[in-house]
């Protein structure tokens, strides 16, 4: 059903409820998995890119180990829009990603809220 499935990074996550989602399709249909690190520029920046490193490292392996064909992407920019880019120009299938901070009631709303509204393919949501 899926031949790609995007997983965005996030150092300061603090469930693995995503991955495990990320993962069983990923496992299921066969899928190549992408992981997405996006740092953010300078002035917002909240986690440094070594931790970011760090986090794609051990999904990396968890990956591997659940024999799970991964990529791995890195880009910079803002974290909504970098996601939603990458999506198109791969053509992935679904973004799985957690809800951390969704805040529908902010103007510009959280990650998750933003890519909610512009992803070119379904989101799933994770709590």
């Amino acid at each position: 059903m899926f031949e790609t499935v995007l997983f965005p990074i996030d150092p300061s996550r603090e469930a693995l409820e995503p991955e495990v989602k990320a993962l069983e399709f990923a496992r299921r249909d066969g899928s190549l998995l992408v992981l997405l690190s996006v740092l953010q520029p300078v002035s917002e920046v909240k986690h440094d890119h070594e931790a970011l490193a760090g986090v794609l490292s051990q999904t990396r392996k968890r990956c591997e180990l659940a024999g799970v064909i991964c990529q791995e992407v890195e880009r910079s920019g803002k974290p909504a829009s970098v996601i939603c880019d990458v999506a198109d120009e791969l053509n992935v299938d679904v973004i799985v990603m957690g809800t951390r901070g969704v805040n529908l009631e902010s103007d510009s709303g959280s990650t998750a809220a933003q890519v909610l509204q512009l992803a070119p393919c379904p989101v799933l949501v994770v709590p």
